[in-house]
C-alpha cells in the first residue's frame, strides 16, 4: 500500500474523540423506565427509582472535567471532534459554545445518549435528524459525522447518507478510514473507523484498569500506529475520551502525559474526523469499497 498524503507529509493522523454524554444520559427525571445503568461503581439498577448518585457522576462531566479536558486541549493547541448527544449540549451550553468558538467539529452521537437498535426506521430517521438540527442550533455547525450508542440498525448508515452525513463512526475494523457499501443505496459511504480497546471507558467498566494502564496502553497504541505509518501504512490512531471520566483530577495528567508523548514525534497530524474523512475524499475520489466479509447491512 501507498502512505496517504496527509497533510504537511505527516505519516499519522491523530483523531481526539470528547464524547459528550452526560445530561442526555437515562434518568426517571426525563421519563426513562430506568435510570441510566452505566455507572463508575457498575451499579445497574432495574427499579424506576432515581439515581441522584449517579446523576452526579455525570453532572461531574460537565461542571469539572469539561473544564479540564478544555484546559488540555487548548494547551497543547488540539483540535478534537466532540461526539455529542444533541440534549447534552441542549443542557450544556458552555460546552456548545466552545465548540462553536474554535476549531473544534461537533460529531452526532444520538439525539439522547440512548439505544436506537430498537427503533424502527421512521423511528430512527427522525432520531438521527432531530440530533443533527439540535446540534446545529446550539453550535451553529451542523454536524456531518455519526457515532451510535455502540448498537444500530441495519437501516442506520443509508438513513445517515439520506440526511447528508459525511461519515459514520459505527466500525472497529480498520486503523484507517475506508469506504463501504450500503445495503439499499448505489453509493458508498465512508467509515472513519473508531476505536473501543484504548477508549477511558474500559477504565469504568472494568475495575482492574487503573490509570497508569490505560495510559501505557494508549501510548503504545500509538507508537505502533506511528511505526507502521513512518514505513508506509495507511494509518490513523482513534482516542476516545468521556469527560466524567479522564476529566476526574487522578486521570486527567495521564491525558497531559499522552498529549505530551505525540507532540515528541515529527510528522503527526491531529486533526478533526471531519478533516480526516474530507481530505479521505481527496485521495480516493473513485471510492472504492473495502469487499465485505459479511453480507452489506
Amino acid at each position: 500500500m501507498t502512505q496517504p498524503a496527509w497533510p504537511d507529509g505527516s505519516h499519522l493522523a491523530v483523531s481526539i474523540v470528547v464524547n459528550v454524554e452526560e445530561g442526555a444520559e437515562a434518568s426517571i427525571a426525563d421519563g426513562d423506565e430506568h435510570p441510566e445503568p452505566v455507572d463508575e461503581l457498575g451499579i445497574a439498577l432495574r427499579r424506576s427509582i432515581r439515581n441522584y448518585g449517579n446523576e452526579s457522576n455525570y453532572e461531574y462531566g460537565l461542571r469539572e472535567g469539561f473544564e479540564r479536558v478544555r484546559g488540555l486541549l487548548d494547551r497543547h493547541g488540539i483540535t478534537a471532534t466532540f461526539a455529542a448527544a444533541a440534549v447534552a449540549l441542549e443542557r450544556a451550553g458552555h460546552i456548545a459554545e466552545y465548540i462553536a468558538e474554535g476549531a473544534h467539529e461537533p460529531c452526532a452521537h444520538g439525539h439522547r445518549w440512548v439505544h436506537q437498535f430498537g427503533m424502527d426506521e421512521a423511528q430512527e430517521r427522525d432520531f438521527i435528524e432531530r440530533a443533527a438540527v439540535s446540534i446545529e442550533a446550539s453550535t451553529g455547525k451542523r454536524p456531518v459525522g455519526w457515532l451510535s450508542r455502540y448498537l444500530h440498525t441495519p437501516a442506520t448508515r443509508r438513513l445517515l447518507q439520506r440526511a447528508g452525513f459525511l461519515y459514520c463512526m459505527d466500525d472497529y475494523s480498520g486503523d484507517a478510514p475506508f469506504w463501504t457499501a450500503v445495503e439499499g443505496s448505489d453509493q458508498p459511504l465512508l467509515i472513519v473507523p473508531y476505536a473501543l480497546d484504548s477508549n477511558d471507558m474500559k477504565m469504568w467498566i472494568d475495575p482492574g484498569l487503573g490509570v497508569s494502564d490505560w495510559l501505557d496502553y494508549a501510548k503504545k497504541s500509538f507508537d505502533v500506529l506511528y511505526a507502521e505509518a513512518a514505513a508506509g501504512a495507511l494509518r490513523m490512531m482513534s482516542l476516545g475520551l468521556h469527560l466524567r471520566i479522564i476529566g476526574r483530577p487522578g486521570r486527567i495528567g495521564a491525558l497531559d502525559e499522552f498529549f505530551a508523548h505525540v507532540h515528541r514525534h515529527p510528522d503527526v497530524w491531529i486533526a478533526t474526523r471531519r478533516a480526516i474523512a474530507e481530505r479521505w475524499q481527496q485521495l480516493h475520489p473513485d471510492r472504492p469499497v473495502r469487499p465485505p466479509l459479511r453480507p452489506v447491512t
